[in-house]
């Protein structure tokens, strides 16, 4: 992946690090690490390394542990009609969303695929249940404000002209609009119906179902985002009584359902109601807001905990299992896609520390300390004991950049090391670009499923700002796992002092600036009882993986691991996982072997319990079993054996695809029409194409993932739109300029596949 211009001379300089392999001499001084895996010891939430809408090869990859269906669309889902309302998003329209068998309604849906994707990958979901009391109210396209209803308007759609952004030519509100021209009101039955109906669908929460539900998305801005139904501020009192609501209502459709609310945007949804929001962005009462004042002076998060103790006090039943707030960076350019200039990065590296630093006062109109992690849990410490702390939606920007990469990895760090329980990224970032690395550093940097400890250990650093380090005990094998996040423009030399550890060699994993195309195997690195010292490049995040040592004599085999259980097959691989062994010294690593009549034969190893065995037959029958290994050397017996069949042959795909293209001097808009003509459903699709001449631009792109490089553009799928069943089709589009002449481009192919 090229880099953006603005990050070259961080590359370089990591590139040329790495190249040079330069020894303590040539770098400069690091601060000192500590690690002493005897204190601070706490479980990591996996919930942590969640994501909204990620490809499905990609949760696969990372065994994505949670992933979220939100936004402000997801407010007001008619999971009947399957569709949308997409907000102040997009001209407050209903859009339903693509589906080749809308008789068969609700099943079928979005939301149902987005919950069985995530059961084929072994992922939790988070639902989003809208709770604004109104839905879309059919699969009929249609606006909030139609301009021949409600007059001229300062924007309009250029696909649906009708369809205006609610403003008058001189920008003022359109107010007194209909909101049945969209929507039609519902209440908790409505709650009600989508659980059980995914309940029926599959299973209860425990049980494989839907296991969370967001109650809402950031309801104090509906008088904002969904003003053309909600133009009023929600208050303290109706927030209550709208959680208490939905609340009770989901867990008296699926009791062991998880609800997180409310689900405020920021900060502000600590401290304000949408209702102060909304008076105050209008009158400046910021000092005394009235809705505040009415309710004694309290901030909102503390009085919402505080109701909602009250109702299981009262009740008998917990309605909020998560007090769940979104964060993103307000320092300017920090959470923006392209990884900004010299200074933006260097804010961007030094912002993470407001998710825990009492020093760090935000570089923004914040301008205080927010400690946004030790905030949270000290609020449901004092209002509302036994609550769990959740961030559904968070972005440190730059995903296509190492710059972004160094800041998701310092962040996944925090998260596990302050004792957050659930995150979930909006949204997820494409396999190939590095804030994707970030994540495979802690959920699979061997390309095997080797990932980061699951218990927290102390680590310190004399300087988080130059260099950040997190360090796990992981289960399976009591490995110690060590993150260092180099966040300078220098190679550093550090030592790192260790207590609790045992000598050896620690495997070294890391992504720099040096390979950019993923995370690289390094040579060993000696340990001794007491530490190391190392040397950690410019711009890198580093992985070291200290095995368990051996106890003298140890002779005793661990116990068999479980019989392996067959996950995703296709017809050229098997998905394995099993339960683990136990050892007195500990496990670490598993064998898995391929058992015919000739005999058993090893076809891979891993330090996890799942491997996928590839470069199998379709249609064929297969036994394997596994075996375990601990640190001095002693070899488990086998696993009991699962009998498999790899997936035959499936039928020869096919597609077509429909370019229009409205064109005016130096611009044009391109809609793009991708139909599966095949007989099995597509799952995940990449669009590739040429521009016939090298003036012909693609600017700002929809519905898929826009890139070009030269006169080559590809467009991929988004979370929403990559299933396309047999005979289904879905419309893409961009803004484009040109210079020369306008020719539609004439051969496409789909996942390497020409189409008609």
């Amino acid at each position: 992946m090229r880099p953006t211009t603005a990050l070259l001379p961080v590359v370089l300089a990591a590139t040329l690090g790495g190249l040079a392999l330069p020894g303590p001499a040539q770098a400069a001084a690091g601060p000192a690490l500590a690690v002493d895996t005897t204190a601070d010891r706490h479980a990591i939430s996996p919930y942590v390394y969640g994501m909204n809408f990620a490809d499905e090869a990609l949760a696969r990859e990372l065994r994505l542990p949670v992933h979220r269906y939100g936004g402000n669309a997801t407010t007001r889902y008619n999971f009947r009609a399957d569709t949308t309302n997409r907000a102040a998003d997009w001209y407050f329209e209903n859009i339903p969303n693509d589906n080749t068998d809308p008789d068969s309604l609700p099943d079928g849906s979005e939301s149902d695929r987005f919950v069985a994707r995530n059961k084929a990958t072994g992922t939790d979901t988070i639902m989003t249940m809208p709770m604004i009391g109104w839905i879309a109210k059919d699969r009929a396209k249609a606006c909030g404000f139609s301009v021949a209803k409600y007059g001229p308007q300062e924007s309009t759609d250029q696909w649906a002209p009708d369809c205006g952004n609610g403003k008058k030519p001189d920008g003022s509100l359109i107010t007194g609009n209909d909101p049945e021209d969209t929507s039609v009101a519902v209440g908790p039955e409505y709650a009600t119906d989508f659980v059980t109906h995914l309940k029926e669908r599959f299973g209860a929460a425990g049980s494989g179902g839907v296991r969370f539900y967001n109650l809402d998305n950031e309801p104090d801005l509906w008088h904002s985002t969904h003003r053309d139904v909600r133009p009023v501020g929600l208050g303290y009192d109706e927030l209550r009584d709208r959680t208490y609501a939905y609340g009770a209502a989901i867990k008296a459709a699926d009791p062991g359902a998880k609800t997180l609310g409310p689900v405020g945007w920021g900060l502000n949804s600590i401290f304000y109601s949408g209702l102060d929001q909304d008076t105050c962005s209008r009158t400046g009462c910021w000092s005394n807001p009235p809705d505040k004042a009415a309710h004694g002076g309290q901030d909102l998060g503390p009085w919402y905990l505080d109701r909602m103790r009250e109702y299981e006090q009262q009740h008998g039943t917990r309605v909020l299992d998560y007090f769940d707030v979104h964060l993103y960076p307000q320092q300017s350019g920090v959470s923006g896609s392209g990884a900004g200039d010299a200074a933006t990065q260097a804010l961007r590296l030094r912002s993470t520390r407001q998710l825990w630093d009492p020093t760090y006062v935000d570089e923004s109109w914040i301008n205080q300390p927010v400690r946004f992690i030790p905030r949270m849990r000290e609020l449901v410490d004092k209002h509302y004991p036994g609550t769990k702390i959740a961030m559904t939606e968070y972005s440190w920007g730059g995903y296509g950049s190492l710059n972004g990469a160094l800041a998701q990895a310092d962040v996944l760090g925090i998260f596990g090391r302050e004792g957050l329980d659930l995150a979930s990224l909006w949204t997820a970032p494409t396999a190939d670009q590095p804030v994707a690395d970030a994540f495979r550093i802690y959920r699979n940097y061997d390309g095997k499923g080797g990932a980061f400890g699951e218990t927290s250990v102390r680590a310190t650093s004399a300087d988080q700002d130059k260099l950040a380090v997190y360090a796990a005990e992981r289960t399976a094998d009591k490995a110690l796992t060590l993150v260092v996040v180099n966040k300078t423009g220098d190679d550093l030399t550090s030592p790192v002092a260790l207590t609790g550890a045992t000598a050896g060699s620690a495997q070294v994993y890391r992504y720099s600036g040096a390979n950019l195309a993923g995370v690289v195997r390094e040579a060993d690195q000696p340990v001794t009882a007491g530490g190391f010292t190392a040397t950690f490049p410019a711009n890198s995040i580093t992985h070291l993986v200290l095995p368990r040592g051996t106890t003298p004599g140890d002779t005793q085999p661990p116990t068999a691991p479980g019989k392996p259980v067959a996950g995703t097959v296709t017809g050229a691989s098997v998905a394995l996982s099993w339960t683990p062994s136990t050892d007195n010294v500990g496990v670490t690593g598993y064998d898995v072997h391929r058992v015919d009549t000739t005999g058993t034969v090893k076809v891979g190893s891993t330090t996890s319990t799942a491997y996928t065995v590839t470069g199998l037959t379709p249609d064929t029958p297969y036994t394997f079993v596994v075996t375990a290994r601990d640190a001095a050397g002693n070899v488990s017996a086998a696993s009991p054996g699962l009998a498999v069949r790899t997936a035959p042959t499936t039928p020869t795909g096919g597609c077509t695809v429909g370019y229009a293209a409205n064109s005016w001097p130096g611009g044009f808009t391109a809609t793009v029409t991708v139909k599966n003509t095949g007989t099995t459903a597509i799952d995940g699709w990449k669009l590739a194409f040429d521009f016939p001449t090298t003036g012909q631009k693609v600017g700002q792109g929809w519905s898929a993932t826009w890139k070009q490089s030269g006169t080559g553009v590809t467009a991929e799928n988004l979370g929403w739109n990559g299933r396309l069943a047999p005979g289904a089709s879905t419309s893409i589009g961009f803004n484009g300029t040109w210079s020369g002449t306008n020719p539609a481009p004439t051969a496409f192919t789909l996942n390497g596949q020409r189409c008609g």
